[in-house]
């Protein structure tokens, strides 16, 4: 089998990377080469072609496991972006129907996006016609723009697009210099559909509920249930083994967890770790850290602790029990005493 590939080069030259032109594999290179004939290439702002696209043996997808029939998960690596994992650090997902494809978040950059492309093409000829962000962030997210490029439309919450655009300088100005030239090539998608209520998504024969969520992990959550298997997607509501980010309001995340725990779940994936909980005892972990960054919190505000005072100690108690804790437990504890210090 072999793909499309065109190199990209920085404007100024150097660094370059081979991207990946989605939707012209074919067994044979020439039949490749000759799909190429007509096709219109995207416009990457900045970046230069070294040269016209050619056909190569397709390269190594991302790993995948199928966790139920037509559901596939890759699990990203508990670890902050960098060169050196190439910014795969999220879990991203994809289910097949009979008719067609939907992929759920899209990774850090659109090089991930493209190995997740080449994951989707070895199991199914099928199109991809979806791709669902469960939110804003951008290890999330990043990789969109290829799958719409196939023609998929971008499905998020209804606030996603403007926290997008109200962030894209900042993200992509932080995933350029986190990733190096493995990020060439990588844009923030355009939303096509915005959901302020539940939508069902038909596959054929297999039916995806789409369900936006308030304020709680961020102001953009979007959790995703195939009813075929009975499993969940929850993008970052759930986090295993990997610290909690908190992005949007303490209170209301608790209030979603409950929420979820009375969903009709047999299994979840998280947005990180797992890949796959059983349900709801799965997210027991996350609901004490939560309790116990509120808990603390309270005790600090009520003490007259300043933030700064609290930071060092607010969920001190947790620490042995995630990873990159040092990393992400002062910016809950900061979110989470800006929030309940107005109670």
């Amino acid at each position: 089998m072999f793909e499309a590939i065109l190199t990209l080069c920085l404007a100024a030259g150097e660094p370059c990377r081979p991207v990946l032109l989605p939707g012209h594999e074919a067994p044979e290179a020439a039949a490749c080469a000759a799909s190429l004939a007509t096709a219109a290439l995207p416009d990457w702002p900045g970046l230069v072609a070294k040269g016209p696209p050619d056909c190569q043996p397709v390269a190594e997808p991302l790993m995948v496991t199928e966790i139920a029939p037509g559901v596939f998960v890759h699990t990203g690596q508990v670890a902050e972006p960098e060169p050196g994992n190439a910014g795969d650090v999220a879990n991203l997902a994809f289910v097949v129907g009979s008719d067609s494809v939907a992929v759920i978040d899209s990774g850090s950059s659109r090089q991930i996006a493209e190995r997740l492309w080449r994951a989707v093409r070895a199991r199914t000829d099928l199109p991809v016609r979806h791709v669902i962000l469960t939110h804003m962030h951008p290890d999330h997210v990043f990789g969109a723009t290829l799958f719409a490029e196939t023609g998929a439309e971008v499905i998020g919450h209804a606030s996603l697009s403007r926290a997008l655009a109200d962030r894209e300088d900042s993200y992509t100005a932080s995933f350029s210099r986190l990733l190096g030239p493995g990020f060439l090539g990588s844009a923030l998608p355009q939303v096509t559909r915005g959901l302020d209520q539940i939508a069902e998504l038909d596959l054929g024969g297999r039916v995806l509920d789409l369900r936006p969520w308030p304020l709680a992990h961020s102001g953009t959550d979007l959790t995703v249930f195939d009813r075929q298997s009975g499993i969940l997607f929850a993008g970052d509501l759930v986090f295993d083994d990997h610290t909690p980010a908190l992005d949007g309001s303490l209170n209301g995340w608790q209030q979603v967890l409950e929420d979820l725990a009375a969903l009709p779940v047999t299994r979840l994936v998280p947005g990180h770790g797992g890949p796959v909980l059983d349900w709801p005892e799965g997210a027991a972990p996350q609901r004490r850290y939560l309790e116990v960054l509120a808990r603390d919190t309270r005790a600090a505000i009520a003490a007259g602790e300043r933030l700064g005072q609290a930071i060092p100690h607010v969920a001190a108690s947790e620490a042995g029990r995630w990873r990159l804790f040092d990393t992400f437990n002062p910016r809950n504890a900061t979110q989470a005493f800006t929030e309940l210090e107005w109670e």
